[in-house]
């Protein structure tokens, strides 16, 4: 929830860990030119509103940064800023269905436009005026967005808690339910939480302190039981916000309950906390396990939501070894199966914060500026 939804300040401080950019990312090309007659933004191939408040806030932000370095005499931005921009940005994963695209989205604008004009300062406040996720998501590995305490935002910051090579063996699987744009977007969701939800106004100022240096010293020791149940729990009671929202709001569906049961009983069978979920605004699940787990688990999963027809494209992302699941197991946790209901896993890891691509052939703008034809 935010407190201003003009500078997009929480209620609350947060936590989250950056994916990795070989399996989920957002690749974003921004080019200046005289000849340019007005701003244009092209998202995933299609143009799309340039003029929506949130991207004029970032483009208006990085403009003044620039314009403020000229003034001081330094003029490192070659490109005048009076010239038009066109942008070009793509996905690799599904957009507005709860996998923090606009997280990744505006964190790459910024990224990209701040390379285009030359400046080198902390970005994160400027992210933040795109996405308050997108904040997070300017640094790699594990990340907190500071809640701030001034008016103005400035002190509304994220700072790496540790570099996404702190926890080597820690993985990722995002099971994808659906990659369809989601009922109710998050901003609105949120709103309407923070104006009705009296467990969103508790959470905030008495659960999550306390929960979030819990967790920062789980992620310091690499201890994996801790993390696990607190990501699990705080999950939990994110969605019990929704449902407390009046009117309710069910971002998770029968499948993401499926899925939380069945890693519940994985976690009864062995003993101890060996997988954790976390589910966003959304109905897509992200999955939490130490590499020695993984195989085992996505073949439960494969089990328990055989795969419709695309079996062989079922496991993507990192590879991911077989594993032969003992009778016992099988019968313990896998127990009534649901065909095609996951649409595919995920494997990543965490990974770093924005990287140039020195690549000219993957930029997505061609000399005339314009998106090139993508085969």
């Amino acid at each position: 929830g935010k407190r201003d939804t003009d500078l997009i300040l929480p209620i609350n401080s947060s936590l989250s860990v950056t994916l990795h950019q070989d399996q989920l990312k957002t690749t974003t090309t921004a080019a200046a030119s005289r000849d340019f007659t007005e701003d244009r933004l092209w998202l995933n191939g299609k143009e799309a509103d340039v003029g929506h408040p949130r991207v004029q806030a970032c483009l208006r932000e990085v403009r003044r940064l620039a314009r403020k370095r000229r003034g001081g005499g330094e003029d490192t931005a070659a490109l005048s800023l009076s010239y038009k921009i066109h942008i070009a940005s793509e996905n690799n994963f599904p957009t507005a269905a709860g996998l923090a695209s606009s997280a990744a989205g505006y964190a790459c604008l910024v990224s990209a436009l701040a390379r285009l004009y030359g400046l080198e300062e902390e970005l994160s406040e400027v992210a933040r005026r795109g996405s308050g996720s997108a904040c997070r998501s300017m640094f790699g590995g594990f990340v907190q967005w500071q809640r701030g305490e001034r008016p103005d935002g400035s002190d509304s910051l994220a700072l790496q808690v540790a570099p996404e090579t702190h926890w080597p063996e820690l993985r990722v699987l995002v099971l994808v339910v659906s990659g369809e744009k989601k009922p109710v977007g998050s901003t609105v969701g949120m709103q309407t939480s923070v104006e009705t939800s009296p467990l969103l106004k508790h959470r905030a100022e008495v659960v999550v302190p306390k929960r979030l240096a819990q967790m920062m010293q789980h992620i310091q020791d690499r201890d994996f039981e801790g993390f696990g149940q607190l990501a699990m729990r705080d999950s939990n009671q994110f969605h019990a916000t929704c449902l407390d929202t009046f009117p309710p709001i069910f971002y998770l569906t029968d499948v993401s309950r499926h899925i939380i049961a069945l890693a519940h009983r994985y976690n009864t069978h062995h003993g101890h906390t060996k997988v954790a979920y976390t589910f966003d605004a959304g109905p897509n699940a992200v999955i939490f396990a130490l590499a020695d787990t993984v195989a085992e688990f996505v073949e439960v999963v494969r089990r328990s939501f055989p795969p419709a027809t695309n079996g062989d494209q079922f496991v993507r992302g990192l590879p991911v070894g077989s594993a032969v699941l003992s009778q016992e197991l099988a019968a313990a946790v896998v127990t009534e199966p649901v065909p095609g209901a996951v649409q595919y896993i995920l494997h990543t890891k965490p990974g770093p914060g924005p990287q140039l691509v020195d690549d000219p052939s993957q930029h997505l703008l061609g000399a005339d500026g314009l998106p090139r034809s993508r085969a």
